[in-house]
């Protein structure tokens, strides 16, 4: 997808009388340098970077707000910016525009532990905010892989590892802050666990992908953390083997925290980057949580599962070290997979289908990639149905992009043929736009009226999700 494809029109007069605005009001704080703004695009994927006129580096909800206002009398887009780990293009700038930096906005507001609860500002990330938690004996499980920021993963309706026990964020988000298009704060909801008053603000801006408003405040669910956290591996000679056992596994209500898909060639890949010895065979990292007599019994009961699938015996471990090596090895699967072909780009890309079909998407998906010879390991939180294709090309040839292309597009068209959507976590942003319609149909139109009543300017992040 090359940038003339994705490039939107800019309001030059509106940006000529916006700058020195920010200037004079934010001082340093506001930033137009090219090293700058270039750092405020993606960071993590094949689309072309597309930089903002200036970045506000905002410290409160006063600031966003302020921002908003100057940027709505002068039809500049905002592009809200938590640490850069979206994969779909989603803090590209397609018309140009301010992007908003959290990071200066990365407090805990307030931990009701009783309530099993927290608020906190936008910017801090999933790592810092359990470090700030672990006195009182709770975390927050949504875990995405990358340290992201609670308001990016807000946004996209992240989920991650943890989502087949924990749910994503739409599960997990209680309330939030939004300041809209008019420059004003709003609240959606109160800490309640649950409410039948009137719309459900959060979850039409949990997943909108700042296109609706700019969130300054979220408030969460928390979990106690568990007594026994044990994790462990096993592998199977077919990654239709592997699929399967996580089907049953799931059908059985055996209840896995974390169980994720890894084929040969991304445990390869994880063996290299990390050191680990893994046989080079689909494999699945799992992990249970609870009291020591029920990881054992999880165990166990998952051990059976997989030798009635014909995999190696299931070893784990309670051990804290080793499990941190482990996940530490998983989360750096993306880093793992660009170290196969350092000279070449990456296009990750996610699907989800029912759990059923989960074997069936899978293995279809593989035949896929062989057929077209292409270097993509593949990866999945397989609890849920859901996993990833990075595929490694060279971002600079058109035909190898089209080819490329094509195999999303195939990918996506299977998911949909089998129930599921074109992504289970990643958003839509730039890269996904022209499978919405695909999946939604008319459910696309009442979107657009939504967009159109909330940000009739259309300043909020344009060029995403339509």
């Amino acid at each position: 997808m090359r940038a003339d494809a994705i490039a939107g029109p800019r309001n030059e007069a509106g940006l000529k009388a916006l700058l020195p605005l920010l200037a004079a009001q934010f001082g340093s704080r506001f930033q137009t340098s090219e090293a700058v703004r270039g750092h405020h695009t993606h960071t993590t994927t094949y689309l072309p970077r597309q930089l903002p006129d200036g970045v506000v580096f905002v410290e409160s909800a006063d600031d966003v707000k302020a921002v908003v206002r100057l940027c709505a009398t002068h039809r500049v887009p905002v592009i809200p910016f938590g640490i850069g780990s979206s994969l779909e293009g989603q803090v590209n700038a397609p018309s140009g525009g301010i992007s908003l930096d959290f990071s200066g906005m990365a407090s805990v507001i307030e931990v009701n532990p009783d309530d099993l609860d927290c608020t906190v500002q936008p910017g801090i990330t999933r790592e810092s905010l359990n470090a700030a938690l672990r006195d009182t004996g709770l975390f927050f499980p949504i875990d995405p892989g990358a340290n992201a920021t609670i308001g990016g993963m807000t946004s996209t309706r992240a989920s991650g590892t943890n989502a087949v026990r924990y749910g994503t964020m739409k599960d997990n988000v209680l309330a939030l802050t939004v300041v809209t298009a008019n420059g004003e704060e709003i609240l959606t909801a109160h800490r309640a666990r649950k409410s039948s008053a009137g719309y459900d603000l959060t979850r039409l801006f949990v997943g909108a992908e700042g296109t609706l408003g700019v969130i300054t405040s979220v408030t969460l669910r928390l979990q106690g953390i568990p007594d026994v956290i044990a994790g462990g591996t096993c592998h199977f000679d077919s990654i239709d083997a592997a699929c399967r056992a996580v089907i049953m596994t799931i059908q059985l209500g055996i209840p896995v925290a974390r169980i994720e898909l890894l084929d040969a060639m991304q445990v390869r890949a994880c063996n290299a980057y990390s050191g680990l010895t893994h046989p080079e065979k689909p494999t699945l990292f799992v992990e249970f949580h609870g009291s020591a007599a029920s990881v054992d019994l999880q165990s166990a009961e998952f051990a059976a599962v997989v030798a009635e699938m014909g995999g190696s015996p299931f070893r784990w471990t309670a051990d804290a070290s080793e499990r941190a090596q482990l996940w530490k090895a998983r989360h750096n699967a993306y880093y793992a997979c660009r170290a196969l072909a350092p000279e070449l780009d990456a296009l990750t890309t996610d699907v989800c289908v029912p759990i059923s079909r989960f074997a069936d998407c899978v293995v279809e998906t593989q035949k896929d990639i062989a057929d077209c010879g292409f270097l993509a390991p593949i990866v999945g939180h397989a609890g849920d149905g859901n996993f990833h294709v990075l595929v490694l090309l060279d971002a600079k040839n058109d035909a190898d992009v089209e080819r490329v292309e094509a195999f999303v597009a195939r990918l996506n068209a299977r998911a949909l043929s089998m129930g599921g959507t074109c992504t289970g976590e990643h958003g839509i942003g730039q890269g996904k736009k022209a499978f919405l319609d695909a999946e939604l149909g008319g459910s696309v139109g009442l979107m657009r009226q939504v967009k159109a009543a909330l940000d009739p300017d259309n300043i909020f992040n344009p060029g995403k999700i339509f």
